[in-house]
């Protein structure tokens, strides 16, 4: 047979065979083991090579088939397993050098758009992917570096032009929203954490080809398949080209290839890459893959054109001559000539790619080639480093002009900045007016990201830059600050951050035209977008934040007073304090001297008094002018101007007012601690603004004189003619509205200016005793006199219509009166101060303004001078409720109700609109309402708080008057008459107790009506029962109760409603749960004194009962059904509870609610009534399985009621124990019918599973109640009447609980059912133990051990499942070994040995491991016998060693973090922490410590983090506290794994931009930060093992703060952790950091102990003065 093949060889070169025949042979050469050649793979790979190069090269002809034919098999060849395993053992194989150069023109023709290929992309592709998955074949191309460079540049075109296919008829369009695209491109973080940027990348057009318009896309099957493995190919020439280029020994060759040929399409590439802007088919680029390629097109970019060896050339081309004499000789002959132009240029040529996406894709270059810049050349040491950052800058320099921003022309000093600013020929920037706004926006992008990593960098030292480079790094950045002031872009996030980088850079950069800043940044910014509000505040509260370190506030404020001051624009400023720069304005006062303060304070007086009044009087004097000549023309103009000045003044005016306001708000109050000087000065400002106020207020009237002319003058108008009229009227009415509105303005402002210093006076007043307020100045009756009505003579002298803000100020004004009065102790006693008071309160009340509803959620950002007409509702609200302490004294009995009626109004509003947005931080009327009802405000106001109960009952009787009630509106009538009489309760309390006789519902209740209810059941439920008194409890209740038995739901009667129907069952719930928590009030006895205890739990069970049967809760969903049956339990334990602790006609009570439940006629009518359901069919199987469900839940909680009051006293337990008796005899047969119900009819999900489970726990407990009471009184019947049913209960559980997928509330029930039956098994075997001899315990104690292992190893049972169980896992454990014997608890230990088998974890069977794991945790913490404690501890060393080595194996795997390395690491502190005193041995604690050093943090999802962090921290502190010991010898190893904590939250709890991490993630570590500033607490406390290491623990610190920007939340936790260490420093250890840090390292430590020398230990030693 071998003889027969081997002439195949001959046939292949035989021109007379069909080619269709040699490929045939071929193939059949390849897979045959008969086939004998010479070296059959090379042959065949020779022949298909050169027959594929004949047909190319036209020297031979076959038909397409064979050609695609060829392809296939030359692929198939190059990825079969036999010819790589030949490979691999070391056969020589190899191809033709000219295959290269033919899979280059084959990609060629398909980079043409018009190309009509014969052979399919795909398989062209995958000839490409297996010639170089062998290093052996991909040699072709690897020998060869122009091959690799021309390979790479072919298959990135065509990468690029299949990202821009499905987008080539699609617009480009350009927003604000690249900022993330920006981001993206310079942390080259993953895809899939992007927001996709709407620009929409379009097809390059090369300049050899046609514009891709002309031609339509060809739309075949196999294009899908070559974009799905084009870019797996790319990946891996990427791979293979950069280890090629890593080989080159000449880098100058490696620059040029690269910047000639390669760089254009890389940045293409990964532009397009990062954009995200991907087609549905495109989507496998949205995961690993696409960051895969674009890591290597960063590593390709940094290693060609940022080399080490290039360093000279760029030396040579960016430092200007001076800097660099001497060392041009030394590269320059080798090195590349200008490298930085060479690169500029090839980014700023046209043609390779869109025109509109050409600038997108140059600024993100630029920023991701100055990023590889500083990672390449930024580093330096010693005199070089300095050197390097300049070098640095330079480079900085020519990047920005090639954004085209005009920079050039924007230098104020050229002669310094020749060097610096500086572009290469070819390349100067055009006019900055040629930029279009989508240039702006990217160029802001890229400027921003420059700018921000120069400062991360750390390239700007300012005092170098000034001593030894004659500022050109000052000249530079000024001259970018000029270009941005001069061509502003308010509108776009990034011109913000732009001037905040700068100013981070250093405040002198923006100094020089510090107005501007002020003016365009801040007072005249007018775009109130989202974003860019949130970009402004975070550059102001920079500016803030840069000049209070500084000590400079007060130049700053004098600029922006100035600022202000300017003449205003056509219409009004917008605010200039928000809600978070004003918080931040506050945090810098606090931080300033109080002289500065003062200054501040002053300055902002001087500005009112010297700008605004003046122009203001001429009000006054234009108004009489006007009135002599008001008919003449040449006044026209002058009327213009004046109105126009008074106009700025009222702007001016209200704009310095509330800055003033805000400032006096922020500042630290006077006390007696403050300096005499201080004092002074604040008396001298307080005087001098009360003497503007005065100035002011007369304003007032001549305002409203100013009114008055206007419309006097413009009603004297139609005395002149018609033709008068009609032309004088358009021209006065807007001059009247402008008058309002100015007028509005200076009203507002001398209000505020009114309020702001009289609660600054007061406040003064209050804590400074060397102050002397303003009202003592004056006479004693002229004090009393203004003191006592101010408000009534400001009140005329206004105008009738006031603003909301005026409005709002009058009654603050009038409250800081009435303090005033209360104040002055001989006042209130006066019938005028009475008088008084009553006025003031009913004006700052104003229920009139209550008539509005409250419904409509307005929002108020809790600033004065935010006030308008669509928040003054909120705002009116807030001022009320913060003051009912004050004012509710002062309040009619009607004014008071209509607080309450208000207060409910607005509670149902936030009930009904609960899921609208809210902005965070604002106020509504019903936020404010909920904060008032849920504080202990209300409580003590006993007037408001009945106030508000009856609000509740009226609302509750009008909602059941409006219900349909044919027979019950006379009673609802006389209670709501009689509402607190004991006459209306009487009649209640007779509907109630008839109703739940006869079962019938007589108020019949809508959907609407129901929630309505619900909702106010809610409102009663966060008010204090205790607070109510015995006439409001009684009434509410009573309704209550009267809305359970008496009520039915409307759909029953008319149309079936089966949502509505489900409904029903979740608002009886929260009916039960409002009545049991009413149950608690304090003065509840006079509720049973109308209805007895016994009756009002049978009306309640009876009425429940009677719907069930009745099918009122047929379509009610099980978990509905189930939080009802809670609801009831509830319910019947408190009231039982209740009846007990009262201890009146205990007996009587509780035998007539026993009886009514035990009765033959409740058995028979529920119990047998269900069975013979089931057996006829007849009847409603559902409804009755329902009562009985009903049934059991009330005779189970009457039981625990009455189980858990045993032993109390001798006489009371014999009265429950005869109750428990009869009820639990009852309990059985009940337990049996629904048993026999779920097997015939129904399914146990239907009751839950755990239902039942928990009925028969219960009865097992109340029979071993029973029995414990009857044993202490020594009588003889001690056996369990039920024990067949517990056996089988515990064999059907042993069978059932590990099976399969189980509920999680029928495990924890299951196990609560083990842990008694094993008790009650127990106790019955010590009775007879001479019979049985123990054997069946020992027997049922195996089965639960091997039950609770074979359910912790359950692979349905997630890590959340398991926590879940472990308090019923811990339970069943402690009943366990509490009284076991040596022999059992030997068993238990062989268990957990058995189970810690690294094997197991080794073999990915965690399950198995982790559930010995858990066991040895929860056993550790049990209470155990003497010799079983022994046995533990004895074993306890080779358990924490085995733990060790899981921990330090599991670490390895991520993915084993949370489910398994988390519970060892817990298991292991939880026996650290019940070992104290019992591990004798020091080694092993301290082998604890080596396993958490390799436990993983990083890389984390917070979750996740957060369960990790708190083991390793609960493992430390355990150490620390348990074992003190082992801290003197494992002090290092502890702080290396603390440390590991503190670097791990300092990396996640940093600053990410604008945007930190918020919500659930950032109080994750938040968390974790007050962790670590309490063990640094606990490190200080055992300050004998730390104290060498004190300044370790300090320089590991600040390094690692060095690195990073922490959030301040968390770095406030840290700092006051690490002050705790430092009280440990001695002098010495100071100087030994000041000394031993680096230079970065050491700025921080400075900033960090100037603060704590500032801070903390100032308030320490003033603490240790006291302390003895």
């Amino acid at each position: 047979m071998a003889a027969i093949y081997s002439g195949i060889h001959l046939k292949l070169k035989s021109p007379q065979t069909l080619w269709e025949d040699k490929l045939k042979l071929a193939r059949f050469a390849w897979i045959s083991t008969q086939c004998l050649l010479p070296n059959k793979e090379q042959v065949l790979l020779d022949w298909c090579t050169h027959a594929l190069t004949g047909w190319y090269n036209q020297k031979v002809e076959f038909s397409q088939n064979v050609l695609e034919g060829l392809w296939c098999y030359l692929d198939d060849l190059l990825h079969s397993r036999k010819l790589h395993t030949l490979l691999k053992q070391g056969k020589t194989i190899s191809l033709r050098l000219n295959m290269a150069q033919l899979l280059l023109e084959r990609l060629q023709e398909w980079a043409c758009v018009d190309s009509k290929s014969p052979v399919c992309a795909s398989t062209i592709l995958s000839v490409c992917q297996g010639l170089l998955s062998s290093p052996a074949l991909s040699s072709v191309f690897t020998t060869k570096y122009e091959l690799m460079v021309n390979l790479l540049a072919k298959l990135c075109s065509l990468a690029c032009r299949e990202l821009q296919q499905p987008l080539l008829t699609s617009s480009h369009q350009m927003a604000e929203s690249e900022d993330e695209v920006m981001t993206e491109s310079l942390k080259t973080q993953p895809i899939s954490d992007l927001v996709p940027s709407p620009v929409e990348p379009i097809t390059e057009s090369p300049r050899d080809q046609p514009e891709p318009d002309a031609d339509k896309l060809p739309t075949k099957p196999k294009e899908n398949l070559r974009s799905a493995n084009l870019f797996d190919v790319l990946l891996q020439v990427l791979t293979c080209y950069l280890s090629v280029q890593r080989q080159q020994a000449n880098p100058n060759r490696v620059f040029t290839m690269v910047t000639n040929q390669l760089i254009q399409t890389l940045v293409l590439l990964r532009h397009l890459l990062t954009s995200g802007e991907f087609a549905p088919s495109h989507t496998h680029l949205r995961g690993q893959l696409c960051r895969d390629i674009r890591i290597k097109i960063d590593s390709i970019l940094q290693l060609a054109l940022f080399p080490s060896e290039h360093l000279t050339s760029y030396k040579e081309e960016l430092l200007p001559s001076k800097e660099d004499s001497g060392k041009r000789g030394l590269g320059g002959a080798k090195g590349l000539l200008k490298p930085v132009s060479a690169i500029l240029s090839k980014l700023s040529a046209q043609g390779y790619c869109e025109p509109a996406l050409h600038y997108s894709v140059k600024s993100n270059t630029l920023s991701l080639l100055f990023k590889f810049f500083l990672e390449s050349y930024g580093k330096g040491r010693g005199e070089s480093e300095e050197a390097h950052r300049m070098l640095c800058f330079y480079f900085l320099t020519r990047l920005v002009p090639i954004l085209d921003l005009g920079l050039d022309e924007q230098s104020s000093s050229p002669a310094k900045a020749d060097q610096s600013v500086s572009v290469s020929p070819g390349l100067k920037s055009p006019s900055a007016s040629r930029c279009s706004p989508e240039s702006w926006s990217l160029a802001l992008l890229a400027v921003e990201s420059l700018l921000s990593q120069a400062l991360s960098a750390g390239i700007y030292n300012v005092a170098a830059d000034r001593i030894r480079h004659g500022e050109v790094q000052l000249n530079f950045y000024g001259a970018m600050g000029q270009m941005l002031f001069n061509q502003a872009q308010s509108s776009i996030p990034a011109w913000y951050r732009c001037l905040k980088v700068l100013l981070s850079l250093n405040h002198l950069i923006l100094e020089p035209d510090l107005d501007q800043l002020l003016s365009s940044a801040w007072v005249n910014s007018e775009c109130m977008e989202a974003r860019v509000q949130r970009a402004r505040q975070a550059m102001v509260c920079s500016l803030l934040q840069t000049y209070t370190k500084l000590r400079q506030l007060p130049r700053l404020f004098s600029e922006l007073l100035s600022v202000i001051c300017q003449p205003a624009l056509d219409h009004p400023r917008p605010p200039l304090l928000s809600d978070g720069t004003s918080a931040m304005l506050k945090t810098c006062l606090l931080d300033t001297p109080p002289s500065q303060g003062l200054e501040i304070c002053s300055s902002v007086l001087e500005s009112i008094r010297r700008y605004i009044p003046p122009e203001l009087v001429k009000e006054e004097r234009g108004a009489e002018k006007m009135e002599i000549d008001g008919g003449e023309e040449e006044g026209t103009n002058k009327e213009l101007n004046i109105d126009q000045e008074r106009d700025e003044a009222s702007l001016k005016l209200s704009s310095l007012s509330q800055l003033l306001h805000v400032i006096l708000f922020s500042l630290k109050t006077l006390d007696n601690a403050s300096p005499l000087p201080i004092v002074r000065k604040s008396q001298g400002m307080m005087e001098e603004m009360q003497q503007v106020v005065k100035e002011l207020l007369p304003l007032l009237s001549t305002e409203k004189k100013a009114v008055k002319t206007n419309t006097s003058s413009v009603q004297r108008t139609p005395r002149k003619g018609k033709k008068n009229l009609d032309q004088k009227e358009p021209e006065k009415l807007p001059e009247s509205k402008t008058g309002t509105l100015r007028e509005q303005n200076t009203q507002e402002a001398a209000l505020l200016l009114k309020y702001t210093l009289v609660e600054v006076d007061t406040l003064f007043h209050i804590h400074c005793t060397k102050y002397t307020p303003l009202d003592s100045a004056r006479s004693g009756v002229q004090s009393e006199a203004e003191g006592c009505a101010p408000v009534p003579t400001l009140l005329e002298s206004l105008p009738p219509s006031c603003s909301p803000m005026s409005c709002l100020l009058l009654k603050h004004l009038t409250l800081q009166q009435m303090k005033k009065v209360l104040l002055d102790t001989p006042l209130p006693s006066e019938p005028s101060a009475v008088v008084l008071l009553n006025k003031a309160a009913q004006f700052i009340l104003a229920k009139s303004e209550f008539e509005v509803s409250l419904e409509g959620e307005q929002v108020w950002d809790g600033q004065i001078g935010s006030v308008n007409a669509s928040s003054y509702l909120v705002a009116h609200w807030y001022l009320v409720t913060s003051n009912l302490p004050l004012i509710v004294p002062y309040l009619s009995k009607e004014d008071k109700g209509q607080v309450a009626d208000a207060l409910v109004r607005s509670l149902l509003g936030r009930q009904t609109d609960k899921d609208a947005d809210r902005l965070p931080g604002c106020l509504t009327v019903s936020l404010i309402s909920s904060q008032l009802l849920q504080s202990p405000v209300l409580i003590e106001l006993p007037s408001l708080f009945s106030a508000t109960i009856h609000s509740l009952t009226q609302s509750i009787i009008g909602v059941l008057k409006d219900a349909t009630a044919p027979t019950v509106c006379p009673t609802l009538l006389k209670f709501q008459e009689k509402a607190n009489s004991s006459e209306g309760n009487k009649t209640i309390v007779e509907d109630i107790l008839a109703s739940s006789k006869t079962g019938e519902g007589v108020v019949s209740l809508t959907h609407a009506q129901s929630q309505t209810l619900a909702n106010l059941l809610q409102i009663l439920t966060h008010l204090n029962p205790d607070g109510m008194n015995s006439e409001d409890l009684s009434s509410v209740f009573l309704l209550l109760l009267f809305t359970l038995t008496s009520t039915t739901r409307q759909s029953e009667q008319t149309t079936a409603n089966p949502p509505e129907s489900g409904d029903d069952a979740v608002f009886l719930a929260s009916l039960l749960r409002t009545l049991s928590y009413l149950l608690d009030g304090r003065n509840f006895q006079s509720v049973l004194k109308l209805i007895h205890g016994g009756a009002l739990l049978q009306a309640v069970a009876s009425s429940l009962l009677w719907h069930c049967n009745n099918g009122r809760f047929r379509a009610t969903r099980n978990p509905d059904w189930l939080d009802l049956i809670k609801a009831v339990q509830a319910f019947i334990k408190c009231s039982v509870q209740l009846i007990i602790t009262r201890n009146s006609s205990v007996r009587l009570n509780l035998d007539q609610f026993g009886s009514y439940l035990t009765s033959k006629e409740m058995a028979s009518r529920h119990i047998l009534g269900l069975s013979a359901a089931v057996t006829s069919g007849k009847a409603d199987p559902g409804a009755s399985i329902l009562s009985v469900h009903l049934l059991l839940a009330l005779l189970s909680s009457f039981c625990q009621a009455l189980s858990s009051n045993l032993g109390k006293s001798e006489q009371m337990d014999q009265t429950l124990t005869q109750m428990l008796t009869r009820t639990t005899a009852s309990l059985g047969p009940a337990v049996e019918s629904i048993m026999n119900s779920q097997t015939v009819s129904q399914p146990a999900s239907t009751l839950g599973q755990a239902f039942v489970v928990e009925v028969v726990t219960v009865m097992l407990h109340c029979e071993l109640s029973s029995l414990s009471v009857k044993e202490e009184n020594r009588q003889k019947d001690t056996k369990l009447s039920q024990m067949s049913l517990y056996q089988g209960f515990c064999q059907q559980i042993l069978k059932e609980i590990s099976s399969a997928h189980r509920p999680m509330d029928f495990l924890v029930s299951s196990l609560q059912f083990l842990s008694a039956f094993y008790t009650a098994v127990r106790k019955m075997e010590e009775q007879g133990e001479e019979k049985t001899g123990g054997k069946d315990l020992d027997e049922l104690y195996m089965r639960i051990l091997q039950t609770v292992h074979r359910l912790l190893t359950a692979s349905w049972l997630s890590s959340n499942d398991i926590c879940e169980l472990e308090p019923a896992v811990e339970e069943l454990l402690r009943h366990l070994v509490e009284k076991s014997t040596t022999g059992q608890f030997n068993l238990l230990l062989l268990l957990i040995r058995e189970g810690l088998d690294t094997g197991q974890l080794r073999a990915g069977n965690y399950k198995e491991v982790l559930a010995a794991v858990i066991i040895i945790k929860l056993l550790s913490s049990c209470q155990l016998p003497e010799s079983c404690s022994k046995a533990l501890w004895l074993f306890a060393p080779q358990i924490i060693s085995a733990m060790v080595f899981l921990v330090r194996s599991s670490s390895q795997d991520i993915s084993l973090t949370l489910p398994f390395t988390v519970p060892t690491v817990m298991s292991m502190s939880s026996l650290v922490r019940h070992g104290e005193g019992l591990i004798t041995n020091p080694h092993h604690v301290i082998l604890v410590l080596g396993a958490l050093q390799s436990v993983p943090l990083e890389h984390l999802t917070p979750p996740i983090y957060q369960s990790t962090f708190l083991a390793v921290h609960e493992a430390l502190f355990a150490i620390i506290q348990c074992h003190p010991q082992v801290m003197l010898n494992a002090a290092p190893s502890f702080l290396n794994v603390f440390h590991r904590l503190v670097a791990s939250i300092m990396q996640e709890g940093r600053q990410r931009g604008d945007v930190g991490v918020t919500g659930a993630d950032g109080d994750v570590y938040l968390q974790c930060s007050r962790l670590i500033e309490r063990m640094y607490s606990h490190i200080a406390a055992t300050a004998e093992s730390f104290t060498t290491l004190s300044a370790f623990m300090v320089a590991q610190y600040v390094t690692e703060l060095q690195k990073v920007t922490l959030r301040p939340d968390i770095k406030l936790h840290l700092t006051e952790g690490i002050y705790r260490i430092l009280d440990l420093c001695m002098e010495q250890d100071t100087k030994f950091l000041t000394a031993g840090l680096q230079m970065g390292v050491r700025e921080v430590f400075n900033e960090l102990y100037g603060s704590y020398t500032h801070y903390h230990k100032a308030q320490r030693q003033g603490e240790d003065k006291y302390t003895v």
